[in-house]
């Protein structure tokens, strides 16, 4: 038996292993963004607005989508709004309210876009810092949690952002 010939196969059977694994490494790397990747309708109600006032308590600038935690001090809230899906709707009063029971204190989280959508609506990860007032306009989760998916930004001069929500129309 040739010593030579044993060796390449198996330094042939090294590589083609390794390769089979990249390919592999790569293909679940590439789904885990798609898998984490939502429709706005299956998370939020677009009929159900929320425009929340607090302190900006941290900014998670990450992908797919940014997040704004904010301890609300005030919570306004709408039903039956105007929109592509029903352009007829009477508009509603805000109906406000501090925020109460569960929650009092929570950590509201808003879904914003992502890094890139955001930087270029003139957005930077210091656009926004721990302690900030703002006031957020978007639309409450489904499932009546402390989340939302956020339209617009305001900030407490009057500076008013483009979240880039993953809803079909903008602010």
């Amino acid at each position: 038996m040739n010593p030579q010939a044993n060796s390449s196969s198996r330094i042939r059977d090294v590589i083609k292993n390794g390769a089979l694994t990249s390919i592999a490494v790569a293909a679940v790397a590439v789904s885990l963004p798609l898998a984490a990747h939502h429709s706005f309708s299956a998370e939020f109600d677009a009929t159900k607005e929320i425009k929340a006032t607090g302190s900006l308590t941290k900014l998670d600038w990450q992908n797919p989508h940014g997040w704004l935690h904010i301890t609300v001090s005030e919570i306004c809230e709408r039903t039956g709004t105007r929109g592509p899906n029903n352009p007829n709707a009477a508009e509603e009063e805000w109906k406000c309210r501090s925020p109460a029971g569960d929650e009092k204190g929570a950590d509201w989280a808003f879904e914003i876009g992502s890094p890139n959508g955001l930087m270029r609506q003139g957005w930077t990860r210091n656009s926004l810092k721990a302690g900030d007032v703002v006031t957020v306009q978007g639309s409450r989760a489904r499932d009546g949690s402390t989340n939302s998916n956020a339209r617009s930004v305001t900030t407490a001069d009057g500076k008013r952002l483009f979240a880039g929500s993953s809803q079909d129309s903008t602010p």
